[in-house]
């Protein structure tokens, strides 16, 4: 990458910036991402229904993570309207999808987010809170857990490491400890505990420009570990690859790691990842009610395209159910090795 872009700060967060980066031509030239895609019989890709009903429900969040691809933090302002939220349940009910995935942010403290997981749940849909356990310990949110398990909402919390210093230096100083008391509360009500209905699950980012390593050793040692250290207990671990878009990429190319970092995913591309990746089975819906093949597609502006209605005002789940994938040189993020999904490995 070009030394000019180098100390650009936060203005290398905007959306059109992050598709010039990722879409032209560095001092390498990167192998397109379509291309690999049609090498393994694949393009164009396309979905195969709707299981997966995503809101992204804001930006604003209680941390300012390094890995964030959201950009999300105390200071956002875009944050889902009642409005829209109504509207999302009623699209919800034209779909046959079996999980509402409710993300942001800090999905949590949008006004709206009790409301989409009680109509969700009316409905007959498991409702998945991507929560980053440190919500569990702010003033306003002392019911939240005990909302969480009566509702019996899935808990998918971010935690990098077993370790504080690891954790601390993604997530912010002090997070790694509220993080814990987090787990200890949902431990409390019963998540993480066999046949108790009440999943919780941990995602796993790298602290640096590599891959994850492989996920079922890695849930291995958080589990050992955690237990260990701390007593608590969760179900699964996912892992998830840093996706090069947003505060990520501000800090690939802050330290010229970029072409070396997209090199990596490109050599690690997998066929069967690919074939696995979570756009084909989701639609994602942005807090102003544009509609998405993926979370990271919002973030980098690239709604639902060919054809497709794009606002959630507009839904038609037939059509959406079977479209082409607006794809781009960030899709080998979830593509390299084993994958990777909001779900974690995929192959």
């Amino acid at each position: 990458m070009s030394q000019s872009l180098n100390g650009l700060g936060h203005e290398l967060a905007s959306p059109q910036h992050q598709l010039r980066v990722l879409n032209t031509p560095t001092t390498v030239a990167h192998k397109r991402f379509d291309d690999s895609l049609d090498e393994s019989s694949l393009f164009p890709l396309t979905t195969t229904g709707i299981d997966i009903f995503q809101i992204n429900v804001g930006k604003l969040c209680n941390q300012v993570c390094q890995h964030c691809h959201v950009d999300a933090g105390p200071d956002r302002t875009e944050n889902m309207t009642r409005e829209t939220a109504e509207l999302c349940i009623e699209a919800l009910a034209q779909t046959g999808a079996s999980r509402v995935d409710l993300t942001g942010g800090a999905p949590e403290l949008n006004p709206n987010f009790r409301y989409l997981v009680e109509e969700s749940r009316k409905l007959g849909r498991l409702v998945m809170d991507r929560c980053n356990l440190t919500v569990l310990m702010i003033r306003g949110q002392a019911d939240l857990a005990d909302f969480l398990a009566e509702h019996r909402v899935e808990v998918i919390a971010s935690l990098p490491y077993f370790q504080a210093e690891k954790a601390d230096a993604q997530r912010g100083d002090g997070t790694f400890d509220k993080s814990i008391e987090g787990i200890r509360k949902l431990n409390a009500l019963g998540y993480g505990d066999p046949g108790s209905g009440l999943e919780l699950n941990l995602v796993y980012n790298p602290t640096g420009a590599f891959l994850p390593p492989a996920q079922a050793g890695l849930e291995r040692d958080f589990k050992r570990e955690l237990d260990a250290r701390y007593g608590i207990r969760f179900n699964s671990l996912y892992s998830i690859t840093n996706m090069p878009i947003s505060r990520f990429l501000e800090f690939l190319l802050r330290t010229n790691n970029y072409d070396r970092y997209m090199n990596r995913l490109i050599n690690a591309y997998n066929p069967a990842a690919a074939a696995g990746v979570m756009c084909r089975n989701t639609i994602s819906v942005g807090w102003d009610g544009q509609l998405y093949d993926c979370d990271f597609n919002q973030m980098l502006e690239m709604p639902v395209n060919h054809g497709m209605p794009t606002h959630i005002r507009d839904f038609h789940p037939d059509k959406l159910s079977a479209r082409r994938v607006v794809t781009g040189q960030h899709c080998y993020g979830c593509t390299a090795g084993a994958g990777s999904s909001c779900g974690g490995a995929t192959a």
